[in-house]
C-alpha cells in the first residue's frame, strides 16, 4: 500500500510523518487489497482546543473508505481515524464473505 500525506497550511515534523506511516501502514494487515492511503492533515481556526483535523481515505477496488476526525492533537485524530477505518474494513470483509457464501448456496453444482 502506498501512503500519501498532505498537510494544509503547515509543515509537519518528521516524527508526525513517521507516526502516520506507521499507523496507516498497519491497515494493510487487515485488508490486503488497499491500493493507496491518502491522509490529509489540517488545522481549523477556532476557539476550541480540538482544532486538529485528520481525513484518511483508503482507495480500494469498489467503494473507497473514508474516516474524518477532529481532536486536540494530530496523533489522537490519526488514531481515531485508523480505528474507524478498521471497523469499516471488518464490515466490508464480513459483507463480502456473506455475499460469497450466499452466492455459493444459490448456485447449484
Amino acid at each position: 500500500m502506498k501512503i500519501k500525506i498532505k498537510s494544509l497550511h503547515f509543515t509537519p515534523k518528521q516524527l508526525l510523518l513517521d507516526f502516520v506511516n506507521k499507523k496507516v501502514g498497519k491497515l494493510s494487515q487487515f485488508y490486503e487489497r488497499i491500493i493507496v492511503g491518502e491522509v490529509s492533515l489540517s488545522t481549523e481556526k477556532s476557539d476550541k482546543n480540538e482544532n486538529k483535523l485528520c481525513d484518511i481515505r483508503l482507495i480500494i477496488p469498489g467503494n473507497d473508505l473514508l474516516a474524518s476526525t477532529q481532536c486536540k492533537t494530530f496523533e489522537e485524530a490519526i488514531d481515531r481515524s485508523v480505528n474507524v477505518l478498521k471497523k469499516q474494513i471488518e464490515k466490508k470483509k464480513n459483507k463480502s464473505i456473506g455475499y460469497k457464501i450466499d452466492k455459493m448456496i444459490l448456485m447449484p453444482q
